[in-house]
């Protein structure tokens, strides 16, 4: 395989030697927060979601932060294909026009424009999500706590600072500050256990689902935070990979099935502020039963730019937003190898010598 690498933990290895890798094996599937970065697992997406998992009828938990989220809350709907070919198309071409008198677009107007594309995207179609025969849909987002429980000018950079300062001595301690905050299907337990962080757990619901989309997308500083949501306490909802940025979470899956995990990279970070701490860049026995898709970085090297896309290239791009447009859509057009190597490879049967460990 040039493109695709896979990686797998131990008991994730010993299955796939035993079984193979199985449809029906598959109980959980992550989608990590990254922005654009997300971009580049699209055609898995439409594989894994509108081919592969369709041979199978077990239920399946998804577990999103931020684009991982819109990602998984996309293939709830019916048609997934279909579903993230339009997801991509419009992410891949949005743009943001700047008013007369204004250098950049402050956060609630980053805001209320996201708020827009998720009515248009999602309108009339929270039933199908909610409603999925087999999918439950989980998705995180970071509920601020005491000084960061409201947004405000002087407050979110001292909370912020306090929560960096905290979580570089223990990650545990981000807790004071932030607490992970689930919603789930309504009846969905989660996958995962919950003694690793603060969690909180609540439904998902046709009053709330937007904004809990949005909340889970909300960059601090770059996007407002969302305040309130409608079925949860009240306080200021950022962007779930600020406690779970890659979901390096306890995974429990099933009847000790698979946790499968198409990521733009093979690392799976704790939190958004560990992405400087490196010793906790590395696998623990919570992904013990994960397979993890991922490109390989001498392949992402061929993509324009020699990298993936980012939330850097609208600065990159500022005048010219034609060019970032073409330059992703070109990544995404290659990442059409990454799905075709999977399926080569699910077929393969020495498969298992593929594996790298995680």
């Amino acid at each position: 395989m040039k493109a695709l690498r896979i990686y797998a933990g131990p008991a994730a290895r010993q299955h796939i030697e035993q079984h193979g890798l199985r449809p029906q094996d598959v109980r959980t599937v992550p989608g990590a927060a990254g922005g654009p970065k997300g971009l580049i697992l699209g055609p898995l997406d439409r594989f894994i979601f509108g081919r592969w998992l369709t041979q199978s009828s077990q239920p399946v938990d998804l577990v999103g932060a931020s684009i991982g989220a819109w990602r998984l809350a996309t293939a709830c709907l019916s048609d997934p294909e279909a579903a993230f070919g339009r997801f991509e198309h419009n992410y891949v071409r949005q743009q943001f026009e700047v008013p007369p008198g204004q250098k950049r677009l402050s956060p609630h107007q980053l805001s209320e424009r996201f708020a827009e594309s998720l009515d248009t995207f999602y309108g009339g179609r929270i039933g199908e999500v909610l409603g999925h025969a087999r999918y439950r849909l989980h998705v995180v987002t970071s509920r601020g706590r005491h000084i960061l429980g409201r947004e405000g000018r002087a407050r979110t950079p001292v909370g912020y600072l306090g929560a960096f300062a905290s979580n570089s001595l223990h990650r545990k301690s981000l807790g004071a500050w932030l607490e992970r905050c689930v919603f789930s299907t309504p009846g969905a337990a989660l996958p995962f256990g919950t003694t690793d962080f603060r969690t909180r757990q609540h439904a998902l619901s046709e009053a709330n689902f937007n904004r809990v989309l949005q909340a889970s997308c909300s960059i601090p500083f770059l996007l407002a935070a969302v305040h309130d949501i409608p079925g949860a306490p009240r306080g200021a909802y950022w962007d779930g990979g600020i406690t779970d940025y890659h979901l390096h979470l306890d995974y429990q899956p099933a009847d000790e099935g698979i946790v499968l995990y198409p990521h733009f990279q093979q690392a799976v970070v704790p939190g958004w502020l560990d992405k400087g701490l490196r010793w906790r860049h590395k696998s623990t026995r919570f992904l013990d039963r994960m397979v993890v898709l991922a490109p390989n970085p001498d392949w992402v090297k061929t993509l324009p730019h020699g990298k993936l896309p980012d939330r850097k290239d609208f600065i990159h791009f500022a005048n010219d937003a034609q060019a970032r447009i073409t330059a992703w859509g070109q990544a995404t057009r290659e990442a059409t190898q990454l799905s075709d190597e999977f399926e080569a490879w699910l077929g393969d049967d020495g498969r298992s010598r593929d594996i790298l460990p995680l």
